[in-house]
């Protein structure tokens, strides 16, 4: 299909940003004002749907410009298998999706319509679209969707049947790096991620061998202790076995006297008993 001329861009960028409810009276009233081919082009512009014009509105409020970088991010982190980024990025772009739907939901009542539940998801899959596939992105971002994308994206729809106009610089996919430069980015990625598990690891490791010294350096004010105390009892021991040798010498001292004074005082009582035996009135009375 051939992109009709940037004047009927023009248009459909004014007819878009009106509620569907006004959208066909003010088209045909603008194709009338026109001439040629461009009155045929302006009165081929679809209606969007409801779920669409809230999108539109969301695109006009400024809110997806944060959406259509983090694409960009997700695309870096798939493309490098970053599995820890992914998740990261993955819980990002559902708060950010979910939020975006309200958003839309809010500009919507503010214009004068409620969405309901099923304009609200489909609302959601066509801002998730926008955020996982670049293409899908741009053609959101025109501001002129005429229906809802599916949260994968196209769905096999081409893009020009989904936008009222044109839609410049948009294919249904987008571009790939060559072979070559994920395989770089995939070593390079590696070895910043063998670097990072390298430098834990010598952290954990340094901080395991602060432990360990601290542990050492209590063992060791223990064993001081210890031997200060081994040091006192050895002393004490030498002291204590000092005074029991003194002890026993004076033990056999004393029992060598305690033999003399023994055997004096035998002998003592033989020179009394001879004694006594000689006095003779002792014998003169018997």
């Amino acid at each position: 299909m051939v992109s009709p001329p940037a004047d009927v861009d023009a248009v459909a960028d004014d007819l878009y940003a009106l509620t569907p409810g006004e959208f066909t009276a003010a088209r045909n009233s603008r194709a009338s004002a026109a001439s040629g081919s461009l009155a045929t082009q302006i009165k081929a512009l679809r209606k969007p749907s409801v779920a669409a014009w809230a999108v539109n509105l969301l695109v006009r409020d400024g809110q997806l410009g944060q959406a259509v970088e983090l694409s960009q991010a997700l695309q870096e982190a798939q493309d490098d298998l970053d599995a820890a980024e992914l998740t990261r990025l993955g819980t990002q772009r559902r708060a950010l999706v979910a939020g975006l739907a309200r958003r839309a939901a809010e500009l919507a009542d503010a214009a004068g319509t409620t969405l309901s539940s099923a304009a609200r998801d489909d609302v959601e899959k066509t801002v998730n679209a926008a955020v996982v596939d670049a293409a899908a992105g741009a053609v959101v971002l025109t501001g002129r969707l005429v229906r809802t994308l599916d949260a994968n994206g196209f769905d096999g729809a081409p893009p020009d049947d989904i936008v009222g106009g044109s839609v410049p610089g948009v294919s249904t996919a987008a571009p790939g790096r060559s072979r070559d430069d994920l395989a770089e980015r995939r070593r390079r990625k590696a070895a910043e991620a063998a670097a990072r598990e390298a430098q834990r690891a010598a952290a954990d490791a340094e901080r395991e061998l602060g432990r360990l010294d601290e542990r050492r350096a209590k063992r060791r004010e223990r064993a001081d202790q210890l031997r200060e105390r081994v040091e006192d009892l050895r002393a004490e021991l030498l002291r204590m076995t000092t005074d029991a040798d003194a002890a026993d010498a004076e033990v056999a001292r004393l029992d060598d006297e305690h033999e003399r004074l023994a055997e004096r005082s035998r002998a003592a009582a033989k020179d009394a008993e001879r004694a006594a035996a000689a006095v003779p009135g002792d014998r003169e009375a018997n």
